[in-house]
């Protein structure tokens, strides 16, 4: 379930090449999202849920493909600013797994995120970056706690000139994930009270948390955006894949969404993404 709702923001964002286009535009639409309960459990969820379409290209602040974040510097080939990521609340009460566990609360994630263009076609319609985002992470219900610190690198590759599917926007991003062991104990960790026969008393290490694989294919017609995604996700290795709440080390994860453009900005801006 983690990064839930950056999968959906991604979704609802489209891919875009050096073009004029409005400095903003908004609108909504509904997400449809099959997700294990979290990652490495063998109960998934389905969510049907708002999908907000906000896209802003300005200077300091921007809303693109990429996510929602600040830029506190840009140039040709590196970018840096802040991002934003999340998890929805989890009730161990609907998870046989988590039976009798405190529940998992809504987290949040925020922290700088440097970003390297390594390749570019000349039409920047294709280009290739490295990206380096590095969060605190803490729970968003009650008084908030810290619960450590994320690191994801990962290579991002789009495509927004598909010979095959004129129109369609394609993304790739693929890396692993790191992770301090408060990070991993929130989610992993079983304490001695909480143990029981087929659930023992259980406490996860820092580092490796596994990989993701996502493939993401949108489309903006003029007054609507369609958009899909597939994720693959890796734990084998993962300093916690011998925690008894890890049922399957590999899965997959998908998404679809529609959502209708409502206005845009009559100003006009020159987005290089």
């Amino acid at each position: 379930m983690k990064r839930l709702l950056p999968v959906l923001l991604a979704m609802a964002l489209p891919a875009a090449a050096a073009a004029e286009k409005p400095l903003w535009e908004v609108g909504a639409g509904v997400g449809v999202v099959s997700l294990p309960s979290w990652r490495g459990a063998d109960e998934s969820r389905n969510y049907l849920l708002p999908l907000p379409y906000f896209v802003y290209h300005g200077k300091f602040f921007r809303a693109d493909r990429r996510g929602v974040r600040g830029v506190l510097f840009d140039s040709d080939r590196v970018e840096l600013g802040i991002s934003v990521s999340g998890s929805p609340p989890v009730g161990s009460a609907r998870n046989s797994a988590r039976a009798g566990m405190d529940d998992l609360r809504a987290t949040g994630e925020i922290g700088p995120q440097l970003d390297l263009t390594l390749w570019r076609s000349a039409s920047h319609a294709r280009n290739l970056k490295l990206i380096l985002p590095l969060r605190a992470a803490f729970t968003l219900t009650g008084s908030p706690d810290p619960i450590g610190w994320v690191f994801s690198p990962a290579l991002n590759f789009d495509v927004t000139d598909m010979a095959a599917l004129p129109g369609w926007n394609l993304g790739l991003r693929s890396g692993p994930i790191f992770a301090t062991r408060r990070q991993h104990a929130y989610f992993y960790d079983v304490a001695p009270s909480e143990a029981t026969a087929t659930r023992p008393a259980y406490q996860a290490g820092g580092g490796y948390s596994g990989t993701q694989f996502i493939a993401a294919l949108s489309k903006r017609f003029p007054r609507y955006w369609v958009g899909g995604y597939l994720r693959y996700d890796s734990l084998a290795g993962a300093a916690f894949d011998d925690s008894p709440l890890v049922a399957q080390q590999r899965y997959l994860a998908a998404g679809l969404g529609v959502a209708w453009v409502i206005g845009e900005s009559a100003t006009r801006v020159t987005v290089d993404d």
